[in-house]
């Protein structure tokens, strides 16, 4: 276990790199402390050959991730910091937070043992695959006190249909994690009892795959994104071509030609 974290927790082991939001007092709330441990942590994992897979979760079962410090907010309105100032946005810590997922270069798993709310359901849909105990709750609560999910609908808007994206910003309801399901904020429900074991297999089998197509091929989901279909289809094929002629892919061709696991080498 990583222990040069103040508010996170980083191991790796199988291919997996684990990361703990682990300011439990405080429904690991995303302080600025924090999102600067998660970016060095998610750039560690993509960096390190060793890791083909992360999994991101809470300490506890109370929460997830409450969302953001709103006293660390407060402060910087106070501070009189110009938040509206194009380049003090891309300075924040929560703008490079969620715009660092695409360059992420891995899957990302978020497993949900607690409740994600406000920043920590932005948080959680940033993944690539949502795992939720099947009694935890998500929302997005901000309505309620005079702010609006700003930040996180950029997120979440990619996710969900918008009259159920207006229902959850309008009402402010905290939604079971099955209801999360059916609108595609998250992938797997499953018994708290089974959770880890779910998320591992998950992670395992994901990890078993070749790191150079599961690279190429989360960097195309994401550079297609919103571009008109004969630019994506041209991109794609573009990618498949680079892909066909890999080492990894020659050695997957070959492996199920011959009846046997692959030994993917990243290449």
């Amino acid at each position: 276990m990583e222990t040069g974290y103040e508010t996170i927790l980083y191991e790796v082991g199988e291919r997996i790199a684990r990361i703990t939001l682990n300011r439990p007092e405080a429904r690991n709330a995303l302080s600025d402390g924090m999102i600067d441990e998660l970016l060095d942590a998610f750039a560690r994992a993509g960096a390190d050959d060793a890791v083909r897979v992360i999994v991101l979760t809470g300490a506890g079962d109370r929460a997830f991730c409450a969302g953001a410090d709103l006293g660390g907010l407060g402060r910087a309105q106070r501070d009189g910091r110009p938040v509206a100032d194009p380049e003090a946005i891309r300075a924040s810590a929560p703008y490079r937070l969620f715009t660092a997922f695409p360059a992420l270069g891995k899957p990302i798993i978020a497993r949900l043992a607690g409740h994600a709310v406000a920043g920590g359901l932005g948080l959680a849909a940033a993944c690539d695959l949502v795992v939720a105990a099947e009694d935890v709750k998500l929302g997005t609560p901000e309505a309620g006190v005079g702010l609006w999910p700003m930040m996180i609908m950029a997120i979440i808007n990619r996710n969900v249909p918008p009259k159920q994206a207006f229902k959850l910003y309008y009402t402010g309801r905290r939604i079971t994690a099955a209801e999360g399901r059916d609108i595609g904020l998250v992938t797997d429900v499953v018994p708290r009892a089974e959770l880890d074991a779910h998320v591992d297999d998950l992670a395992r089998a994901i990890a078993a795959k070749s790191p150079l197509g599961l690279r190429k091929g989360r960097e195309a989901f994401f550079a297609i994104e919103g571009r008109p279909l004969e630019d994506q289809v041209a991109h794609l094929l573009g990618e498949l071509v680079e892909l066909a002629g890999s080492e990894d892919a020659k050695e997957g061709i070959s492996a199920f030609l011959e009846g046997r696991d692959p030994h993917f080498q990243g290449r």
